[in-house]
């Protein structure tokens, strides 16, 4: 098979979507990958890593995606990219279609069959391709938490673990899955007074076992996150609907509720976030302050560490890819129907619920495409 690996072309955006190890496997296996020039300098992949894997390099982007029957990316493809993408080629990459409408309507109108990593499951109902960059961005979101409470930031001039005879900032963690857990997890090493909220009594029993009591957890309701609201320093949104828009669970008159200069952060905002207020932001302007609350909304936060999470990404992804480049797409997904959760467009139909309920439009089954 024909596999391309362009450069990713969003703000800030370093990563690559396959290192020279899974080129080398996929080239081992009979198949021609073909790389943007320079699409892994960011993560630390020189040109030189991927010829030397076997990977033929192209500097002509049209040239990369003309010849492709399977794309690899990162990110969900720009207006560019999406004009690009035609009938017959796969795209393989994170989607988040539910939170954009003008890009669902861009991949329905390329005829191509389009893949999302976020939405494929597994036998434990996990999420195991968004996993990964989860855990990164659940870490990252403390440290960029805590890096918006200094006061030059414009935050209120608090230090996360405090000092001996001044009490530690308060964070809350609103979702308790692989985001909220990473980022309770940072907080809390970092000497910060944690509250994981979540509606799943199994999961706040898990996190109460798993930290011995570290962390205070508690039943996500109106009032738990009103309390959140008027006490904490720090709130990280790590709320996930798989595959649809995320609630928004902080409206903006909760916002003069808050301490003046407290943070919130808002790793949902790739599902249209969770606080009312929440923008898409990017590297080069991250935050932004509403009625004296500072926002950090990111849309690519693991970007900021390419090397670390291409070579988690890969790790993940590389099965499925392989799987698609040995067997095509209708046979890979229809041998695995936790892969099939993954197909969110083809020819022109929207084939994910959720997205197809957020936009009004058509749902296919995918089981229909799959014979």
């Amino acid at each position: 098979m024909q596999i391309a690996v362009p450069k990713e072309i969003k703000n800030h955006e370093y990563r690559v979507a396959l290192t020279p190890t899974g080129a080398r496997e996929l080239v081992g296996r009979g198949h021609t990958v073909t790389v943007q020039a320079g699409a892994g300098e960011g993560a630390g992949f020189a040109d030189v890593a991927y010829e030397a894997a076997g990977a033929r390099l192209e500097a002509d982007v049209a040239r990369v995606w003309d010849g492709a029957e399977l794309i690899l990316k990162v990110k969900e493809p720009q207006a560019e990219e999406v004009a690009r993408l035609k009938a017959g080629q796969t795209l393989f990459t994170y989607l988040h279609l539910a939170a954009e409408e003008t890009l669902t309507r861009g991949l329905m109108a390329s005829d191509a069959t389009c893949i999302a990593y976020e939405t494929i499951t597994d036998r434990q109902g996990g999420l195991p391709l968004l996993a990964p960059m989860s855990t990164v961005a659940g870490r990252m979101a403390i440290q960029a938490g805590a890096h918006s409470l200094e006061k030059a930031q414009g935050g209120a001039g608090v230090l996360l673990p405090g000092v001996p005879g001044v009490a530690p900032a308060r964070v809350a963690v609103i979702g308790g899955g692989v985001v909220g857990e990473n980022a309770a997890r940072m907080a809390l090493g970092l000497g910060a007074e944690v509250t994981v909220l979540d509606k799943s009594i199994p999961r706040l029993e898990t996190l109460d076992d798993r930290y011995q009591g570290r962390m205070k957890t508690v039943f996500s309701t109106a009032d738990a996150i009103d309390e959140a609201v008027r006490e904490c320093d720090l709130i990280v949104g790590a709320v996930l609907i798989p595959g649809a828009a995320a609630p928004k669970l902080i409206t903006r008159e909760m916002l003069a509720e808050m301490k003046p200069g407290s943070v919130l952060v808002d790793v949902a905002i790739d599902q249209g976030g969770c606080f009312e207020t929440s923008r898409a932001t990017t590297h080069t302007d991250p935050t932004y302050i509403v009625d004296g609350i500072v926002h950090y909304c990111v849309a690519n936060m693991p970007g900021a560490v390419a090397r670390t999470s291409t070579q988690a990404l890969t790790n993940a992804t590389l099965p499925f890819v392989i799987a698609l480049a040995d067997k095509g797409w209708q046979q890979a997904l229809a041998d695995d129907a936790h892969f099939a959760a993954g197909l969110n467009v083809h020819a022109g139909q929207v084939t994910y619920q959720a997205v197809a309920e957020a936009f009004g439009l058509d749902f296919v089954e995918p089981a229909d495409l799959l014979g």
